[in-house]
């Protein structure tokens, strides 16, 4: 017999809690029989802020660490923070070590375990290894390691970002074996002196870019398919030779169009679910290694904009994998300069503007890309929209202050109650014929998960501001908890009401509403 969850989206609290509300005119269906992907994580990066921040008191640190990984309540029964599930971690290049000579601005520059005479100094990014302490004190159920370039000593130029360069990957043709020894090396140095195990590993990131990551930005090089795929085969054979279980995650495409096609570079990079995953590519398949997972890992940043394309490109990306049997995970993004219609990544913004913005993000490739990850880029930031948070120093002060966003707790709409191996299920609008009616991108957006403990998540996305009445019929689960992000003053993640059922409730212009069920619903 087909089961459905038939949707509805209510009016106020107290009416929908006594059970008479009125009926809205708007109804939308889930259908728990339909299943598509099963949630691996969601998640943040420690890049570059972590390193400050983990020597800051602790009690800056601990505020930190419960905004961005407790999964506990307060009093009144709202999040202490956004519970995600992955945590990343940079593994250093060295560039910090290297001062000025790096050719890599101060705040984006990174130690190294690694040292000149091939020791290895495991007092090194204090910081950011406080915060994958935090994050598995909290219960982060997942933690990634990720190198942006090779540790300078290994690199062709001596830095760890590719000016003075062409476009293939900074590494000394003799040091492949070297740099898949090095990363070995920082998995069991972890887990000696940190008792942390990284759970995956990214050797790569964003090898495709057209810009070549030239200085001095940050740390970066580019790199073909080939140079990955046989980084990926010596990487493979270091960590099973050491018994290790930690798998491999690539290539970090910067733009869902690389992964399918060329796009604004040659063939050595184009093409890379079928060069990684099809055994007909024989020189850069990577199908067959114990380690390396069959997903690719990309980056959505400038398939955002214009808004129509959205879909289009996530189906597109989403048809190709299918057809090679590849998942996915979003692994980055944030606002970049292509994002006219918030004004671009300059200067920080604490408001619905960006998180809703964002949140469509995350609904598009959550439903038309079926990412499994969903992985924001920076947990702390400064002046411009790429920080979960935002770290700046007031007028006057002699130490900096970190405040949250409206962009931390859209994101906890998601994060905080889809969790590990949650299924996605199918929504549509009722009575109508498109099967994307549940998406309209400038105003109402819906999807719907069952947890594996049985519970159900609806996450509503109202873009436009007008206030919408959607309803619900049918519904086993319950009772159900509501929470909202919006401008309203307390509204980051509040726990809006409770409810019996969902029976008929309002939308809000401008927010994010995400219903929970009890464990255990039909």
């Amino acid at each position: 017999m087909k089961h459905r969850l038939t949707l509805t989206i209510l009016a106020a609290a107290a009416l929908a809690t006594a059970g008479c509300t009125p009926r809205a005119d708007m109804t939308f269906d889930v259908d728990t029989s339909r299943e598509y992907q099963t949630i691996d994580n969601f998640g943040a990066s420690d890049a570059w802020s972590m390193w400050m921040i983990g020597e800051m008191p602790d009690q800056t640190q601990s505020r930190v660490a419960r905004w961005l990984f407790s999964s506990a309540t307060d009093s009144l029964g709202n999040p202490d923070g956004i519970g995600l599930s992955i945590w990343r971690y940079n593994i250093g290049a060295g560039s910090a070590e290297q001062g000025d000579a790096s050719q890599i601005n101060p705040g984006t520059r990174t130690e190294c375990f690694l040292q000149p005479d091939g020791t290895y100094d495991w007092s090194r990014q204090k910081g950011q290894r406080r915060f994958l302490h935090l994050a598995r004190q909290y219960g982060v159920p997942y933690l990634l390691g990720f190198l942006n370039s090779p540790p300078v000593h290994l690199t062709q130029n001596g830095l760890a970002t590719n000016t003075g360069r062409g476009g293939t990957y900074n590494l000394r043709e003799d040091s492949y074996g070297d740099l898949a020894r090095f990363m070995a090396d920082v998995l069991e140095g972890l887990q000696k002196n940190d008792s942390i195990t990284l759970d995956y590993l990214s050797p790569v990131n964003e090898p495709d870019g057209h810009w070549n990551w030239q200085g001095p930005k940050q740390e970066g090089t580019p790199a073909t398919k080939y140079e990955i795929a046989r980084l990926a085969r010596l990487l493979d054979k270091e960590i099973n030779a050491r018994g290790l279980a930690t798998k491999v995650t690539i290539p970090e495409s910067s733009d869902y169009r690389c992964m399918m096609r060329t796009h604004m570079t040659g063939p050595e990079r184009g093409y890379e679910i079928q060069s990684f995953f099809s055994k007909d590519s024989a020189d850069t398949y990577v199908g067959d290694l114990k380690t390396v997972n069959r997903l690719m890992a990309g980056h959505s940043y400038w398939t955002n904009t214009p808004v129509d394309s959205m879909k289009k490109f996530r189906k597109e990306l989403r048809d190709t994998l299918k057809k090679y049997g590849v998942d996915f995970w979003q692994s980055e993004v944030c606002i970049m300069g292509n994002d006219e219609e918030i004004g671009g990544g300059g200067g920080y913004d604490r408001t619905m503007k960006t998180a809703l913005y964002v949140a469509r993000m995350i609904h598009h490739d959550l439903v038309f890309a079926d990412a499994r990850s969903w992985q924001w880029w920076r947990a702390v930031g400064g002046d411009y929209k790429d920080g979960l948070l935002f770290q700046y120093r007031p007028e006057g002060a002699e130490t900096d202050t970190i405040v949250d966003s409206r962009l931390l707790w859209a994101l906890g709409n998601y994060s905080r109650f889809i969790r590990p191996g949650a299924v996605r299920l199918d929504v549509t609008k009722a009575g109508a014929d498109d099967p994307d009616s549940a998406t309209d991108p400038y105003g109402l957006m819906l999807s719907a998960y069952r947890n594996a403990d049985g519970s159900y998540v609806v996450v509503a996305i109202n873009y436009g501001d007008k206030d919408e009445k959607i309803n619900i019929d049918g519904i086993k689960g319950g009772p159900w908890k509501a929470y909202r992000t919006s401008d309203e003053e307390g509204e980051n993640l509040r726990l809006a009401y409770d409810s019996r059922s969902l029976d008929s409730v309002s939308l809000p212009g401008r927010s994010v509403t995400t219903f929970v069920s009890a464990p255990g619903g039909k």
